[in-house]
């Protein structure tokens, strides 16, 4: 009798706790969101502004006339909404946008008038106006603060280039930085301009340091387009990054790009060699600890924790550059393409009450 009760009493009890654990289970849920960043290649819209955009007005070089425009920003926002999942990225960084008014008018688009982004964004000192911004949905990130750090490049104050932009809140109520960037170009050749994106990596990285000094909690995403790939010395050494996440100091980044580019793929191609210049970079603590932590996701095939968004409809299909990302202009002539860069995107998770 004693044996029977107490063989009784623990199946009653073993299903207790079996009962506490499914509906403990069922209050969970792993959350996933997408960050990506993308060069939308000169967005400017037909208003002949302060800045140097003498091209992209309907009487200028590209006849930048109202419905190019509406197409442009109709590609765009397509684009957009397509990238790493159903619901488009939940941040995105972006670059080569003219002022705050395109990004208002490319969140109109049907595309994305129901996406919910809140947007960031600082009017640069590039002589084109070009500027970067931020995407946000304001559901999963709680934006505390944002502010523009100037690039100023010593002996050259005649060059003025992009801000980096750092924008502050908390992302599933965690502490979590985005800088975003747009470093000088290659004009005058790699070589020689290089010394212009060693110093706008130094910004970047200062900003990081000054970060973590302040929190070692806090988590910071990179991105943007570097004009430079993942093995470029203002990547590596300026940003003191690595391309592995195993054995990363606290005081390096890990780039989830350059697995990627050391299997051959690229964001955007030039003679028929391929580049990555879109880079998005992480600190150490997001590449680690427990599952109610925000933390990258790996692919489960490749065990890459970086993706180039290359679809079909975004590259070329035939001529000279087919291949290649299917842009607005080639060689002069409109195309009513997308953008001369792919987009790149990481996957962020978290497992929430």
């Amino acid at each position: 009798m004693y044996i029977h009760l107490s063989r009784k009493l623990l199946a009653i009890v073993l299903a207790l706790l079996f009962t506490s654990s499914m509906m403990e289970a069922q209050t969970k849920k792993q959350v996933r969101l997408t960050v990506a960043f993308y060069n939308l290649e000169n967005l400017f819209d037909t208003i002949d502004g302060e800045n140097n955009d003498a091209d992209f007005l309907p009487d200028g070089k590209n006849q930048w006339t109202p419905d190019k425009y509406k197409q442009k920003l109709h590609n765009m926002a397509y684009a957009i909404s397509q990238i790493g999942s159903k619901r488009g990225p939940d941040i995105l960084g972006i670059c080569e946008i003219e002022n705050r008014g395109v990004l208002e008018d490319l969140l109109k688009e049907p595309e994305l008038a129901d996406a919910g982004y809140e947007i960031v964004h600082f009017d640069s000192p590039d002589k084109r106006g070009i500027d970067c911004a931020l995407f946000y949905r304001s559901r999963y990130y709680q934006l505390s603060d944002a502010r523009p750090h100037p690039v100023r490049l010593k002996g050259e104050d005649y060059i003025k280039t992009r801000d980096v932009l750092e924008v502050n809140g908390l992302l599933l109520g965690e502490p979590v930085t985005f800088l975003v960037a747009h470093w000088p170009s290659r004009v005058g050749g790699e070589q020689v301009s290089l010394k212009r994106r060693l110093q706008a990596a130094e910004v970047m990285r200062s900003v990081t340091d000054s970060l973590l000094a302040a929190d070692p909690k806090n988590k910071v995403i990179l991105m943007g387009d570097f004009n430079d790939d993942p093995t470029s010395p203002s990547v590596v050494e300026g940003l003191r990054s690595k391309g592995t996440p195993e054995g990363l100091a606290s005081t390096e980044l890990y780039n989830p790009m350059a697995a990627l580019y050391s299997s051959g793929r690229g964001t955007l191609a030039y003679r028929d060699v391929w580049n990555l210049f879109d880079n998005i970079l992480v600190t150490p603590n997001l590449m680690a600890g427990p599952e109610d932590t925000l933390h990258l996701q790996a692919d489960k095939a490749s065990g890459h924790y970086g993706y180039i968004y290359n679809a079909d409809f975004l590259t070329q299909k035939t001529g000279h550059f087919k291949g290649y990302p299917f842009r607005t202009f080639s060689s002069g002539r409109f195309q009513g393409g997308y953008s001369d860069h792919y987009p790149v995107y990481i996957y962020l998770t978290k497992t929430i009450e």
